[in-house]
């Protein structure tokens, strides 16, 4: 075997050079201090980013990197909680469960993805869907707000919420 670093290594590894600690960084903060867990996850990252070294440039990798990373922890996270647990959570000194942070973590991962997702729809569906879905008004009530027919806020909300769907599949967020 040759030891030289070839070009593909020595791509990788300046990669690392320049944005190693900044994605550790990132995923020490979601995984919530939990060092080994955020090296495993960041080695993954890299993983990828050598898997795909064709399509990156060195000078703008980062966003990049940054979003392989914040993916890969949401989904080690989802898989972890659906395996059944071994053992009973333990509790806080509180009396509650001391997942706590990890729910709110998983939570605030959702709204992110869902947040970023809709930037990706056309602005009279996002529209709709925040009239209807988040401040909670009526067919008719976001009707006469947006000063549109109830039949075109139904036709609105049907076709942003089918191209949410896809936005969505497309970011691997969901599946079919």
């Amino acid at each position: 075997m040759d030891s030289a670093p070839t070009s593909d290594a020595a791509f990788v590894s300046a990669l690392y050079a320049r944005y190693g600690r900044s994605v550790l960084g990132h995923v020490l903060r979601l995984v919530g201090g939990d060092y080994q867990r955020a090296e495993d996850l960041t080695q993954e990252t890299f993983l990828r980013a050598w898997q795909h070294r064709d399509a990156l440039d060195l000078d703008r990798a980062a966003p990049w990197l940054h979003t392989v990373a914040h993916n890969l922890t949401v989904s080690a996270y989802r898989r972890a909680r659906a395996r059944p647990a071994e053992a009973p959570l333990p509790e806080d000194d509180r009396g509650g469960p001391a997942d706590d942070g990890e729910a709110e973590l998983d939570r605030m991962l959702e709204r992110w993805q869902l947040l970023e997702a809709m930037r990706g729809l056309r602005p009279e569906h996002r529209e709709v869907l925040i009239e209807v879905y988040y401040l909670r008004r009526s067919v008719a009530e976001t009707a006469e707000h947006l000063g549109i027919p109830p039949g075109t806020v139904k036709s609105r909300c049907y076709y942003g919420l089918r191209a949410l769907r896809n936005v969505l599949e497309e970011r691997g967020v969901t599946s079919r």
